[in-house]
């Protein structure tokens, strides 16, 4: 039997196993689908250091060029040098990656020209149905004239338009540890950060698993893992370097730690990218998802910006970053979006960031980091659960009644109160999961709420 899409077409992407679920048959069916279903005539494809990744981009491009589609095959690629390709030829893409999870697994991102994402209610479930159809038996669609392939590199092109957006040429010199978790981190940062391509910067990059390989020998390449940090924070404090930069297995995720190995949170890299484009660009809207801290909406309020409440998930939040003409967006997951990048995500960009900020005074990046600070957050907590939904309205009624207490549904459940706490639970989009993030005033105030919640939850 065909392997069932349904069973791997996520929400935003395709993420499965090799071999079992995702073969070069299902990447050949998909590609023709994708032509077929946007219309789209021009794709670039790229794919990350995963030992499949070759074999699916080539597959794609077969039934792509076959249905009519002319084809850029760029190679080794960080998901964002995708979104790079697509912005500035205006050409689709597809992206063959699994981002963080484990080496069995591969993946695609696919996306219109000018970056906008292709997700279940943008076009993927009709390209999912599509290729379901080809893989159980009808033809597939064929161009009466096929387009071709065409490779091009585009690392140096990549490489030179982030450092128009963000000049790291005249800061103080910095030396800075980058564990790119033999992701391809190790692939963009020498040519963006260093000197392999482009005039040296004033940074000592200190390299740790630069290394292309979709093993993942030395930890998984997942930053929002404690764990996958411990020898980045051990660097930093053994050499004396200013900061660390963490970046995921597709380099669309960058996670920082300062020069004490302290992690610095995805809300205070949020809210100080903010102020920096604010700058730029006086009373811009600025994205935030709704479970970053509250401290980033109050920032944004006060650096003259209009904060934009979203949705959690990229579909969501590039959507209004579009709408409302944004100029950045951040999420708790630290993917970071901007105007200037086609309101695409990108850790470098978000990294480059930082460095500036760091290196364009003599401020730390923990004092840096802690002007953003102003709340203790629980970080996100899972709870397995038979009916998630059930479970939040038990929660909703246990604080309908409460004096004090707003509550909202724009993504699961969320429940504020008078003391600046607030709790947000929301169910899995793939697993019978609740997650919980839950804020407060004071560790005291946190840890009450997180804990009146999870008895509910879990009993």
């Amino acid at each position: 039997m065909a392997p069932q899409l349904s069973e791997f077409v996520k929400a935003y992407d395709v993420r499965g196993l090799v071999g079992s679920q995702l073969t070069p048959e299902v990447m050949e069916a998909i590609g023709a689908a994708a032509v077929a279903v946007t219309g789209e005539l021009k794709w670039a494809v790229g794919h990350d250091m995963r030992d499949s990744g070759p074999d699916f981009a080539a597959a794609f491009a077969r039934g792509a060029t076959a249905a009519g589609a002319s084809v850029l095959d760029a190679g080794l690629c960080s998901t964002d040098m995708l979104y790079f390709i697509a912005g500035s030829r205006d050409v689709a893409g597809a992206m063959f990656t699994a981002s963080h999870n484990p080496a069995e697994y591969n993946g695609l991102k696919m996306c219109l020209p000018a970056a906008r994402p292709i997700g279940l209610d943008t076009g993927l479930a009709d390209i999912r149905d599509k290729a379901q159809a080809i893989l159980d038996g009808e033809p597939a669609p064929v161009a009466e004239t096929p387009g071709a392939v065409a490779r091009e590199d585009f690392l140096a092109a990549y490489a030179d338009y982030m450092r128009h957006l963000v000049d790291l040429s005249g800061i103080r010199p910095l030396k800075v540890v980058v564990d790119a978790g033999n992701g391809m981190g190790g692939y963009t940062v020498p040519a963006v950060l260093g000197d392999q391509l482009l005039a040296a910067l004033p940074l000592d990059i200190d390299e740790l698993y630069f290394e292309l390989d979709g093993t993942f020998p030395n930890h998984e390449a997942n930053p929002l893992e404690p764990a996958n940090i411990v020898d980045l924070q051990a660097r930093v404090k053994e050499t004396g370097a200013d900061l660390g930069l963490a970046f995921d297995g597709d380099a669309d995720r960058c996670f920082v730690v300062d020069a004490d190995g302290e992690p610095v949170t995805p809300s205070a890299i949020t809210a100080l990218i903010a102020t920096r484009e604010l700058a730029k660009h006086p009373g811009s809207a600025i994205c935030h998802n709704l479970i970053t801290s509250k401290a980033v909406p109050e920032i944004v309020t006060e650096a003259g910006g209009r904060p934009l409440r979203t949705r959690v998930g990229h579909s969501y939040i590039k959507a209004v970053m579009a709408e409302e003409d944004a100029i950045f967006g951040g999420e708790h997951s630290a993917h970071y979006y901007f105007k200037d990048f086609w309101f695409a995500d990108t850790g470098m960009l978000a990294a480059m960031h930082v460095l500036a900020a760091v290196g364009e005074g003599d401020r730390s990046a923990s004092d840096l980091a802690n002007e953003f600070v102003r709340y203790v957050a629980s970080g996100e907590i899972n709870s397995k659960v038979t009916d998630p939904n059930a479970k939040i309205e038990e929660v909703a009624a246990q604080y309908a009644a409460s004096e004090g207490v707003t509550t909202d549904r724009l993504d699961g459940l969320t429940v504020a109160f008078n003391d600046g706490s607030w709790a947000n639970l929301r169910p899995s989009n793939t697993e019978p999961l609740l997650r919980l993030n839950v804020e407060g005033p004071d560790p005291a105030s946190m840890e009450r709420l997180r804990d009146d919640i999870l008895r509910i939850v879990r009993n």
